[in-house]
């Protein structure tokens, strides 16, 4: 069987290398390629297009599924709201884009998976909210640690969930590194996963489509974690979560 194609929307960051300084280039982490590639998926970074804001099939038609990486801040002004002192780093073009490719794959049944800004990027996309800074809420560090490294906790998720079916547990530790997170929970949208110290969401999806989830944690940094394997098995047709068990509906999902 051909090698379904995952879209990896790419980030637009200043980087410095060689005798380049602050040079503008749109990329993707290594660690999400590597997990397409392990799972049997052909990776393809997508770098915003003002075209395909337009017109998000022009490039949906080219890929089976879509990938939507960490990174920056999402603006403030995509959900409603004024920007907090320690929101940084927005590329607006970004946002625009990815929003607009994540509301068509989702018109389109596409499978897709959004992880850390991804899942936060779901949320914004059906109208949810985002708290823009956690340790103010939380008043921990929990889950964003020292800058440029990962810290780790447990995450607890819902049984029969699409969660539970791609991480293939109902408890797992996770690989973290953010300070925002969902405030109001997108319309249609359900809370699957909580972190267990101090019960932050952790994974949403939309139950009414094949495969929609979106992950805070970072599965791409986990080589034994089945997650992003799940997305190109959904890509291939072949996913297959426990049916028995349904997910719980909107009326009953929970906020932070």
């Amino acid at each position: 069987m051909p090698r379904p194609a995952i879209g990896i929307c790419a980030a637009v960051e200043r980087v410095s290398w060689g005798v380049w300084d602050g040079y503008e280039v749109a990329l993707a982490p290594r660690n999400y390629v590597d997990a397409v590639q392990r799972a049997g998926g052909l990776a393809i970074v997508l770098p915003p297009d003002a075209a395909a804001v337009e017109d998000p099939d022009l490039l949906l038609d080219r890929v089976d599924a879509l990938l939507l990486a960490g990174g920056a801040d999402i603006d403030p002004a995509s959900y409603g709201a004024e920007p907090h002192a320690e929101t940084k780093g927005t590329w607006p073009e970004r946002d625009r884009f990815e929003l607009a490719l994540v509301r068509r794959a989702l018109e389109r049944d596409m499978p897709l998976l959004g992880i850390c800004r991804g899942m936060q990027l779901l949320n914004v996309a059906f109208g949810g909210t985002l708290d823009q800074h956690l340790p103010e809420t939380v008043e921990s560090e929990l889950h964003r640690s020292i800058a440029g490294t990962f810290g780790s906790h447990r995450v607890r998720l819902a049984p029969g969930t699409l969660a539970c079916g791609a991480a293939q547990s109902e408890g797992l530790m996770v690989w973290s590194h953010h300070h925002q997170g969902v405030e109001r929970l997108g319309e249609g949208l359900v809370v699957s996963g909580w972190s267990v110290e101090d019960d932050l969401v952790e994974a949403i999806e939309l139950p009414d489509r094949r495969y929609a989830l979106g992950v805070v944690w970072h599965p791409e940094e986990d080589a034994d974690s089945p997650v992003i394997a799940s997305l190109v098995a959904a890509a291939r047709g072949a996913f297959c979560p426990d049916s028995d068990q349904k997910a719980p509906s909107p009326q009953g999902s929970v906020g932070i």
